[in-house]
């Protein structure tokens, strides 16, 4: 099944990934406070590692409107999974978001025909 207006199919489902992305970066500023209450706490690279990639998410955001978008939050998702390493409830809240997005490029596949190809955007 594909979209009747692929055009427009395309906007909905970058906006919808852009709006995901912005999320799980808003999501990751979270985590440092989590992690100064743990045993080793807050060290530096930890710190630096959480507000790059919470950067990097919302900057990713933007670029959902090019060819290349959806292959560059795809590639995050990893990232944003492996905070599970610093503080144990990102596993759940970063599997959550990382399930959603994989729901997301299936509707993309679906209305599109291809999860990565390029979409119709003027």
């Amino acid at each position: 099944m594909t979209a009747p207006d692929p055009v427009r199919a395309g906007r909905a489902l970058g906006g919808a990934a852009a709006g995901l992305l912005v999320l799980e970066g808003i999501a990751t500023l979270f985590v440092p406070r989590g992690i100064a209450q743990d045993g080793a706490g807050l060290t530096a690279a930890r710190l630096t590692y959480l507000l790059v990639l919470a950067v990097v998410l919302i900057l990713a955001a933007g670029v959902q409107r090019r060819e290349r978008g959806v292959l560059i939050g795809t590639v995050l998702q990893v990232p944003l999974l492996l905070t599970g390493l610093l503080n144990s409830v990102m596993w759940f809240v970063a599997g959550a978001f990382v399930l959603i997005w994989l729901y997301l490029l299936q509707v993309r596949k679906e209305l599109l025909g291809s999860p990565w190809g390029s979409r119709p955007i003027p």
